[in-house]
């Protein structure tokens, strides 16, 4: 009988202490912000449009909120996989975002704080014991502004105990689309697009939400390969030379072999830098490449947790409109987008208030599904409007 325990005795040590950022070699650039939103499935004018956004709150193009967690590396999981665990492998588990008011432009410099805060083992289905860990990301631009704080949640857990349990075969075959229902499901994703451009740069008012009001649905996919790998070239630490790397041994932290080798190794980046590129060798692989998703107890390649985030807060904030904001958002990762498989997401206003800061905010519960109906996220959110 196999050993099933998970010992993560190294972890205590790194708790509360800073670790080094993944810094930013050039000044962020209008086109950073559009590569994003095309990524993300986000066609939201203000954030890649010259001429919309010049006319509109900021009299040019805005980041999107979502955009801070591209500002590092490892998607905002950094402070949330520090120490040794043997043989194991790291999946999103969630992440609560406070945004704080300043916006992120072009010409801006970002830097990132990052803090390991706490741990906790439990029982779960999918591998056994497992280590739910969690870090702070605090995101500053070059003037001192805080902009956003960031607590990711990450799953570390025994590969082989994942491995063992095994992946149901039935799985490992993405479902098929008929032309019939891909035709049918393009007016459905463009509903949401559509209210965006119906408000414009037009006001949606606190006033006017009430408790129980329903936000437009949104859909995204179906998610391919070739989706996930846009979707990674999107971070700007995947880009060869992109930022001053602190440099990483994964294999010191307990990955596999397979799973661990040179991603975000400032050396070998100058040597060879297709062996950094975690799209191809390292961690990051199991995403597109089922065969290494199958390693780590995934039935094939499937997306990455921290553009799940992204769709979400863009989600909130597309609906709020340029004039509102995203101020506070909790998210629980419950399963990832696999291939084949398309993401819909909706939302219920479930409270309305002003808060001690004076701010009038609607409270809604957002859940995420696959077209076949698995929960793949919730979310709990505060979003700020303007008053009449």
């Amino acid at each position: 009988m196999s050993d099933k325990t998970l010992d993560c005795s190294d972890l205590d040590q790194y708790m509360g202490k800073p670790i080094d950022p993944a810094r930013m070699k050039e000044p962020l650039h209008n086109n950073d912000f559009r590569r994003w939103v095309q990524a993300m499935h986000y066609p939201n004018l203000l954030h890649y449009d010259h001429d919309f956004a010049a006319e509109g709150r900021y009299g040019k193009i805005v980041a999107p909120q979502s955009f801070a967690v591209s500002c590092d590396d490892g998607h905002g999981a950094g402070p949330a996989c520090v120490g040794r665990i043997n043989d194991s492998h790291l999946l999103f588990g969630g992440d609560e975002w406070w945004f704080y008011g300043p916006k992120i432009f072009g010409g801006d410099e970002i830097t990132n704080e990052k803090i390991p805060l706490d741990y906790v083992v439990k029982e779960t289905g999918f591998a056994g014991p497992t280590c739910f860990q969690r870090g702070d990301n605090n995101y500053y631009n070059q003037d001192g502004d805080l902009i956003a704080k960031q607590r990711s949640t990450s799953i570390r857990y025994r590969r082989d105990l994942a491995e063992e349990k095994g992946v149901d075969p039935a799985a490992m075959d993405d479902p098929e689309w008929t032309d019939e229902a891909l035709d049918d499901l393009e007016p459905k994703k463009y509903e949401y697009i559509k209210m965006m451009h119906e408000l414009g740069h037009g006001k949606r008012y606190w006033d006017d939400i009430n408790v129980g009001d329903s936000l437009p649905t949104r859909i995204i996919g179906p998610h391919t390969i070739a989706s996930f790998t846009t979707e990674w070239r999107a971070y700007l630490f995947t880009i060869w030379g992109g930022t001053h790397r602190p440099g990483l041994d994964m294999e010191a932290m307990g990955f596999t072999k397979e799973m661990a080798g040179y991603e975000n190794d400032p050396v070998m980046e100058r040597d060879n830098p297709e062996w950094t590129d975690g799209a191809y060798f390292g961690p990051s692989r199991g995403h597109l490449f089922p065969r290494y998703a199958r390693m780590i107890g995934m039935p094939r390649a499937y997306g990455y947790g921290a553009s799940m985030g992204a769709w979400i807060l863009d989600y909130l904030a597309g609906w709020a409109g340029e004039w509102g904001q995203v101020v506070h958002c909790n998210s629980s990762y419950r399963g990832p987008a696999f291939t084949g498989e398309a993401t819909i997401m909706n939302a219920d206003v479930v409270e309305k208030l002003t808060d001690d800061e004076g701010r009038n905010l609607i409270q809604v519960k957002m859940k995420m599904t696959s077209h076949l109906g698995n929960t793949m996220a919730t979310a709990t959110a505060e979003i700020e409007l303007p008053k009449k």
